[in-house]
């Protein structure tokens, strides 16, 4: 019996490198029903496919991808505040921390192509897909 794999959240980068098949070190396609994100980072997501697509197309490319999105909630507005002092120096969107947060709350591991993230010590785990 296959056991089922646990949930994961993307950064809009871990999306749009699926969403875009680009090379990876990992096989980004076998986190399909698990993946979680943020409402925040889904609109980042969006907001860059929308520049050549239509709206419709958009969710139609990014509903089917996501388990979970997960709305930007109070906890997680105050856990990406908390982080933004430790995370200054490296530059972090409102995005990188919206995401960082989710994982903080949640638990689940945080995927990611933004190298900088490797630097960070916080409360939840990193990992690196390229």
């Amino acid at each position: 019996m296959k056991q089922k794999m646990s949930s994961v959240i993307f950064d809009a980068s871990a999306l749009l490198a699926l969403i875009k098949n680009e090379p990876t070190n990992l096989k980004l396609e076998t986190f399909l029903g698990n993946i979680c994100m943020s409402s925040v980072n889904i609109s980042e997501v969006a907001s860059i496919l929308l520049d050549k697509i239509s709206y419709q197309e958009c969710k139609d490319i990014i509903e089917p991808l996501i388990n979970s999105i997960i709305a930007f909630d109070q906890e997680q507005s105050f856990l990406a505040a908390n982080i933004k002092k430790q995370t200054k120096h490296l530059g972090l969107s409102l995005g990188d921390r919206a995401c960082i947060a989710l994982g903080l709350a949640t638990g689940y591991p945080v995927y990611t192509a933004d190298k900088a993230w490797a630097k960070l010590q916080v409360n939840c785990k990193i990992i690196l897909i390229r």
